[in-house]
């Protein structure tokens, strides 16, 4: 499996990070890296209909500031990523693992977000020997449902296009001043970058596939479960108080269960607790590592 790396050193910021792409045989990833190259990896699987340019650059960078090598990609036909696209997350984890090995990541840290985090809680439990730590960011726990998702989420998704209006609904919290102001400034971020950037998803695939109401059928939940009630490897989940895709009470159903779980709650925020408050979620993710061990 070929690598065409960058032949500089890699930038420390989001907004400039050149694309690279990883040869995985029947398929190319698209990548990006940022941060000192020798540091810890952290892998960074994305959300329903993200790509590489649909993470805070805000976030990124803050992750790369604590000394971490900050990784993101495109899962395969999504983005710039050539070969047959996917939303099972059995699937998606597949590209995670894929990259990780191209890329020779050791000790790594895999993390995700929405979609993303149950790609990772996949790597998670079927790869423990790659990592040190996982990371899940306003996911679905696995084999519980205390409190169900809303179907805002899934009419809200499904609507083609980017807006700040949109981004407010599905990743913050609306009724919240503060998170309005917040939505605003990390999509005005989000779309600074003008040269290189991804392909957006298209909508009606992603909607068709999404359905009416939160389902994610293919996220071998059970089996998942179990495997983490038995795992040594540390688990931290960020999520918000009002996450109307994947309710955090949900994660709170969990504590005692899973033995290496620890909860990290924002107050007043949605779907993308990193993006409303990115240093603060980059500094818990840099504790988290830095202090939690197998």
């Amino acid at each position: 499996m070929n690598t065409n790396t960058a032949t500089h050193s890699e930038t420390n910021s989001a907004l400039n990070a050149p694309n690279q792409y990883a040869d995985l045989g029947d398929r190319r990833l698209a990548y990006r890296s940022i941060g000192d190259p020798t540091a810890k990896p952290i892998l960074l699987c994305v959300r329903f209909r993200g790509n590489l340019d649909l993470w805070d650059p805000a976030f990124l960078d803050a992750l790369a500031g604590h000394g971490l090598r900050v990784i993101t990609f495109d899962y395969a036909g999504w983005g710039l990523s050539s070969g047959e696209r996917q939303m099972n997350p059995a699937l998606l984890a597949r590209d995670a693992v894929g990259l990780m090995e191209a890329l020779d990541l050791r000790d790594a840290v895999i993390a995700g977000w929405s979609l993303g985090g149950m790609v990772a809680q996949i790597v998670a439990a079927t790869q423990p020997q790659r990592l040190s730590h996982a990371v899940l960011i306003a996911t679905a726990a696995p084999d519980v449902a205390v409190k169900p998702g809303e179907a805002l989420f899934n009419e809200t998704a499904a609507i083609p296009g980017s807006s700040v209006d949109k981004d407010t609904i599905l990743f913050f919290e609306p009724k919240s001043a503060a998170s309005r102001a917040a939505a605003a400034a990390s999509y005005a971020r989000t779309w600074e970058r003008r040269e290189g950037r991804s392909p957006e998803i298209d909508a009606a695939w992603a909607a068709a596939i999404l359905g009416p109401t939160p389902r994610f059928p293919a996220f071998p939940a059970p089996q998942i479960l179990e495997a983490l009630k038995h795992t040594t490897l540390p688990i931290l989940h960020i999520g918000a108080d009002h996450d109307i895709a994947f309710p955090v009470e949900n994660w709170h159903a969990l504590n005692g269960v899973l033995p290496t779980l620890q909860l990290v709650t924002f107050p007043q925020a949605g779907h993308g607790p990193q993006h409303q408050y990115p240093e603060t979620a980059a500094g818990y993710i840099a504790t988290f590592i830095r202090t939690s061990t197998k």
